[in-house]
């Protein structure tokens, strides 16, 4: 009796022990590769405020000057022609209030055409696959308000660092630091609070050159934090922090499950940029609703959203 006793209390310690790091990076790994398939399908309503902050010059006295810009845009997930690599393209629609009517033209250019030469133009040149994932990127970008150039900011960009392929970059360490930034510094939602048994486990990108670099060819080391649950891999949260000698950004992002959809999506990112010589600040605060089926045929046309989700003419 004494020896079954004894063998079900090891059976037991062996059920529970904690997963290792190694372990639960692994789960990480595979838990991005099937969101990005599974998220390829999905479109998703961005309501999007950034604001813009800067001393103002003399002649225009005292105080900050502020602009503010709200973007309603369609945000998904889409991969270039021969590239492994999916990216995360915000098709925006609606600028202040005021619809932005080149949609379908700007659709057009991006996702047809986008790699080699076709019947119709046989001597266009082949496009890159960097090609094609610099204008997916500039053109997500191209409404961004303040003194910074970025596009990095879309909720899905730093899950890249969780891939098998871009693992080997970064260090890993698990930490005790549970508190989203965006909470400390932006007043985030409850969507930036996680449960006991997620992980939050630090990173820091040591390869160079870094995925991500400035206009002019820098180095930025990424680094930050994602909350993950260790026995599935699922990110519940994600915090990117880039930095330089002159500037410094954060961009946190939380998910939810989408029971529609089976599956964790982003529902809010909150973004904050300083520059302190230029005392500049630019926030962005986003928020993700209505997701839904979508696909985009790049053989003849681009199929936009249904017309209930396309701007007002």
């Amino acid at each position: 009796m004494l020896v079954a006793i004894a063998v079900t209390l090891l059976c037991v310690q062996a059920q529970t022990q904690e997963p290792s790091l190694s372990e639960v990076m692994g789960r990480a790994a595979a838990y991005v590769a099937a969101f990005d398939k599974d998220l390829s399908s999905i479109v998703a309503e961005e309501r999007y405020l950034q604001t813009w902050r800067r001393p103002k010059t003399k002649e225009r006295g005292p105080g900050d000057e502020v602009t503010h810009r709200e973007l309603v845009s369609d945000l998904m997930l889409v991969k270039p022609e021969d590239s492994p690599h999916w990216v995360q393209y915000r098709d925006v629609f609606e600028v202040d209030g005021v619809p932005v009517r080149d949609r379908a033209e700007r659709l057009t250019a991006i996702f047809t055409n986008s790699g080699g030469s076709t019947p119709r133009n046989p001597k266009k040149p082949a496009m890159s696959i960097d090609d094609q994932i610099v204008r997916i990127q500039r053109e997500s970008a191209r409404h961004n308000i303040g003194d910074i150039e970025r596009n990095l900011n879309t909720p899905v960009f730093a899950l890249q660092f969780l891939t098998v392929e871009n693992q080997t970059r970064f260090k890993f360490r698990r930490t005790n630091a549970r508190q989203s930034s965006a909470v400390n510094t932006q007043g985030g939602t409850i969507a930036f609070r996680v449960a006991v048994e997620i992980w939050v486990i630090e990173y820091e990108e040591v390869e160079r050159p870094t995925i991500v670099h400035t206009v002019d060819g820098r180095d930025v080391p990424a680094r930050g934090r994602f909350w993950i649950e260790p026995t599935s891999g699922r990110v519940q949260m994600s915090e990117l922090i880039v930095r330089d000698r002159d500037r410094q950004g954060n961009i946190d992002v939380s998910y939810q499950s989408e029971p529609l959809l089976g599956l964790l999506v982003p529902i809010e990112m909150r973004e904050r940029y300083v520059q302190p010589k230029k005392k500049s600040v630019i926030e962005g605060a986003a928020s993700y609703r209505r997701f839904r089926q979508f696909q985009v045929n790049v053989e003849e046309n681009v199929e936009l959203p249904a017309a209930a989700d396309a701007p007002p003419q």
